[in-house]
């Protein structure tokens, strides 16, 4: 089973601040699921880019594992499992043997999911309300453009070193 690309819409240009963010945010969201739809588990599995370790299964497990911290945890405090286990390394690139392609990718639109609810039950001036955090929720949308269009651009090049292609 191979992941398939996902219909993605253009983030809406004459609307307000909330809908500009999220809409951008799940333009990014979708680019990261069509980077990899189609590539088999070897090559998800891969290094393609030397001398990073970085794979593409694994920059989309560590995706849904900062969506999961930024909003579930840290900004809505909800009772959720952390992406990672304390005392580990804080990044989620590591994969287990049960992970999949399929199944990552699966747990990655989950959590956009999930993020799309915490924040349509707030307002962009809300603070975060976990322990010690000091970000309201149009932050961590602007972060979470920032780290998903950064890694967007990782994927782009692992796809074109990959399958030859590139863009979009």
């Amino acid at each position: 089973m191979t992941v398939s690309e996902i219909k993605r819409d253009r983030a809406p240009q004459l609307v307000n601040e909330r809908e500009t963010l999220g809409g951008v945010l799940d333009f990014l969201r979708a680019t990261v699921v069509n980077k990899v739809a189609g590539l088999s588990e070897e090559q998800a599995r891969s290094t393609p880019v030397p001398p990073s370790t970085m794979t593409p299964i694994g920059l989309v497990k560590h995706l849904a594992a900062v969506e999961r911290w930024w909003f579930s945890i840290d900004f809505a405090v909800r009772p959720v499992t952390p992406p990672w286990p304390d005392g580990e390394s804080f990044d989620g690139f590591e994969l287990t043997g049960e992970d999949t392609l399929v199944s990552v990718v699966e747990g990655y639109l989950a959590e956009c999911e999930a993020s799309r609810a915490v924040s349509r039950a707030a307002e962009l001036g809300d603070p975060a309300r976990g322990e010690g955090m000091a970000f309201n929720l149009r932050y961590a949308l602007a972060h979470m453009i920032e780290e998903t269009g950064r890694h967007c651009g990782h994927l782009d090049l692992m796809r074109e070193v990959l399958v030859g292609e590139r863009g979009q």
